[in-house]
C-alpha cells in the first residue's frame, strides 16, 4: 500500500505556506539531484542552499507559475508564489501550487518510516547514510514525465534535454521567479497548437499530441493515477500512445510519485542491484523479492540506487545515460 499522504499546510499567508514534513528530507540534497537531473536542465539549481525555485504549468488550471521552496527548519519547508504569467485572470492559489510542489518533492509521503527500511537491509541502510534526507525529485507533472519520456525515445540523454528545452523556449512561457529566469513547460493547450519542429520526428510530435490531449482528459492527473492500484494505473498508462512498460512506470514514479512501485524495467537500477547485493546472476523476479523489503518506499531505495550507480558507472552525474528513455 502507498504510505499514507500526511503533509500538512500549517501556515498560510501572504502567498507563503509552510508544510510539515514527516521525516527526514534535505532541500539541499534534493537541488543537488536537480542539478544533475538532465531532464529538468537545472545546473544551477544548488547554488543558494536551503532554496530551490521551480517554473511549470500547474496541473489542473494549466495556468504557469513559479514558485520558491525555503528550508529554515529539518520539520518544514516554505513554498511560496513568487511569479505568474501577467496576461491571464486566474492568479495561481498560493495552496495549491504548494500541494503540487510537495508532490514535486516527495513531500506528500510519509516519510517518517523510510529508516526502517534501513534496519532491515544493510545495503539500503548504506544508501541512506550516502544520501541523507534525498527524496525522489519528480518532473512537474505526469504530463511532462509522458512528454520526456516520448522526446528521449531512441536518443542520448543529452540530445533529448535539448530538443525538450527547445520546445519549452518556443511554446512555454519564460517566468522570473524571484530574480531567477525559468522556463515554464508548455501547458497541454500550448502544445496542441505547436507546430511540427523540423528537428523532431513527426511519430514524436504525434505522440506528444496524444499525451497533451490525454493531460486535458485527466488521464494524466497526478492525484488519480496515485489513488489507482499500481497494475491499473500502468496500464492505462500504456494504453497512451509511445508508452511501453518502462515510460509508463516512469510516469508514474517520476511523474505522480507514487513511493512504492519496483520499476523492473529500468535496466541500470537492476545491475546496480545485481552489484550491491553481489547477485550477478539474479533474474528480475529474483531483485523483486529483495524490493519487496522496501515497502512502502520501494521507488524510493530505487532512486538512491540509481543515484549510487550514476556517481560510480556514468559521466553524466545522477542519472544513467539511457535512463528516461522512452520504450
Amino acid at each position: 500500500m502507498t504510505s499514507t499522504v500526511t503533509s500538512t499546510v500549517t501556515r498560510a499567508a501572504r502567498g507563503a505556506v509552510e508544510i510539515g514534513v514527516p521525516g527526514q528530507f534535505d532541500l539541499t540534497a534534493a537541488a543537488r539531484f536537480l542539478e544533475g537531473f538532465t531532464p529538468a536542465a537545472r545546473p544551477d539549481a544548488a547554488e543558494e542552499p536551503g532554496t530551490l525555485r521551480f517554473a511549470f504549468p500547474l496541473p489542473g488550471s494549466w495556468v504557469h507559475c513559479g514558485a520558491r521552496v525555503r528550508q529554515r527548519a529539518p520539520g518544514a519547508v516554505e513554498v511560496s508564489v513568487v511569479a505568474g504569467k501577467s496576461d491571464v485572470a486566474e492568479v495561481p492559489d498560493a495552496a495549491e501550487v504548494a500541494r503540487h510542489v510537495a508532490r514535486i518533492l516527495s513531500l506528500d509521503v510519509d516519510g517518517s518510516g523510510f529508516g526502517a527500511v534501513g534496519e532491515r537491509d544493510p545495503v539500503v541502510a548504506a544508501l541512506q547514510q550516502r544520501y541523507p534526507g534525498l527524496r525522489p525529485v519528480l518532473f512537474t507533472s505526469p504530463y511532462e514525465a509522458a512528454c520526456w519520456a516520448i522526446i528521449g525515445q531512441r536518443i542520448r540523454f543529452g540530445q533529448a534535454a535539448l530538443f525538450k528545452q527547445r520546445i519549452a523556449e518556443a511554446r512555454g512561457t519564460r517566468l522570473d521567479v524571484d530574480g531567477r529566469p525559468l522556463w515554464s513547460f508548455p501547458a497541454p493547450a500550448e502544445l496542441l497548437a505547436m507546430p511540427a519542429p523540423p528537428w523532431l520526428p513527426e511519430i514524436k510530435v504525434d505522440r506528444l499530441r496524444a499525451a497533451a490531449e490525454a493531460a486535458l482528459d485527466g488521464r494524466l492527473d497526478p492525484a488519480a493515477l496515485r489513488a489507482a492500484e499500481p497494475e491499473d494505473a500502468l496500464e492505462a498508462l500504456r494504453a497512451l500512445s509511445g508508452i511501453g512498460a518502462f515510460s509508463a512506470q516512469l510516469i508514474l514514479i517520476r511523474g505522480a510519485g507514487h513511493p512504492d512501485v519496483f520499476p523492473r524495467d529500468e535496466r541500470y537500477l537492476l545491475e546496480e542491484m545485481r552489484r550491491a547485493y553481489d547477485r550477478p546472476g539474479a533474474s528480475v523476479a529474483d531483485l523483486a523479492t529483495i524490493a519487496d523489503a522496501w515497502c512502502p518506499y520501494r521507488s524510493w531505495v530505487a532512486l538512491l540506487f540509481r543515484v549510487n550507480r550514476g556517481h560510480h558507472a556514468t559521466p553524466e552525474g545522477g542519472e544513467p545515460r539511457r535512463d528516461g528513455r522512452a520504450d
